[in-house]
């Protein structure tokens, strides 16, 4: 499977707020890995369409919200390396798509939106059979793209010589942290800021994903509840204001829904002192930007605009 064009680069950030915590804050910018898909999407689906090409499938399936990350990179990996794609997509149609789901099926995605209750089957076996009864055969990928082939992916985020103490990231399902926690082997330290409201049922998930892949639950890790913002995609005007102005303070363009509430929450521990002097903070930048164009239309009533290029 090849790879992307670029590394990501690691960018040291520098402000006030840092020099008088005495600590030191670098991002790992996943998000300008190129081509697409760029972000923590890459190393999840990374081995997975590997593993779809060596079983000689020619169509990807997966579930996913209107808004979803998830949805997007799988249909850009489907145009890129030659499959087909169906995206389950939970609720109704609504036309105009938004930039999202637009952009999925302009990559040759196929959407089929079913109900939210039958959305919740998407791990059952009778559900999934039914779905190869209408779409046929198909590599099944998980919502949120999370499984062991991600956490195998997730396992290369990090460089291998890590220069920091503490690794900082957001979490959606828990394949990411996973996957990082595989790389660092009990060493170091991991904070994981989640993005859904009563997040704590990711430790358990994350504990299984670990496990299952090497046997081990790491304990150098905690999760961060504070800063989800009210749950999955919401946001006010307090998150909304600290992306705009940290992007003209860094011009580095953070996502609403992930990497923005994950630096809002670091930066508010780092003024609150949390970690000691001479701290080397890393903070991952999961990607997720291609979403503030759907954010900005859903919120737009409410005047909650992220600024762009």
């Amino acid at each position: 499977m090849e790879s992307p064009l670029v590394r990501p680069i690691v960018q040291p950030l520098h402000n006030a707020e840092l020099d008088v915590a005495q600590v030191r804050l670098s991002v790992l910018r996943l998000d300008q890995l190129q081509p697409e898909p760029s972000g923590n999407k890459w190393y999840k689906l990374k081995y997975n369409i590997q593993q779809a090409r060596q079983g000689g499938y020619q169509t990807l399936l997966t579930f996913g919200g209107a808004y979803s990350n998830h949805i997007y990179a799988t249909a850009a990996s489907g145009k890129r390396f030659g499959f087909k794609t169906v995206g389950i997509i939970r609720g109704e149609r609504i036309d105009p798509l938004n930039p999202t789901l637009k952009f999925a099926e302009d990559k040759g995605m196929q959407l089929h939106f079913v109900s939210r209750e039958e959305y919740q089957n998407k791990t059952e076996t009778h559900f999934i059979d039914h779905l190869r009864g209408q779409f046929g055969r198909f590599y099944l990928i998980p919502e949120g793209g999370t499984n062991l082939l991600a956490v195998r992916g997730c396992a290369e985020i990090l460089p291998d010589s890590p220069e920091f103490d503490v690794v900082c990231c957001s979490a959606g399902t828990g394949g990411t942290l996973a996957g990082m926690l595989v790389k660092l082997a009990g060493q170091k330290q991991v904070l994981g800021f989640p993005a859904l409201k009563g997040g704590e049922f990711l430790r358990s998930d994350i504990d299984q994903l670990t496990q299952a892949y090497c046997g081990q639950k790491f304990k150098n890790y905690q999760l961060i509840h504070d800063y989800h913002f009210g749950g999955y995609a919401r946001a006010n005007h307090l998150l909304v204001d600290f992306i705009n102005k940290f992007y003209q303070k860094h011009q580095l363009l953070l996502d609403p829904i992930y990497s923005g509430k994950m630096m809002y929450g670091l930066l508010d521990l780092i003024e609150q002192k949390y970690f000691p002097a001479d701290t080397r903070l890393l903070a991952i930048h999961t990607g997720g930007l291609q979403g503030i164009d759907g954010f900005n239309q859903r919120y737009e009533i409410k005047k909650l605009c992220i600024f762009r290029n």
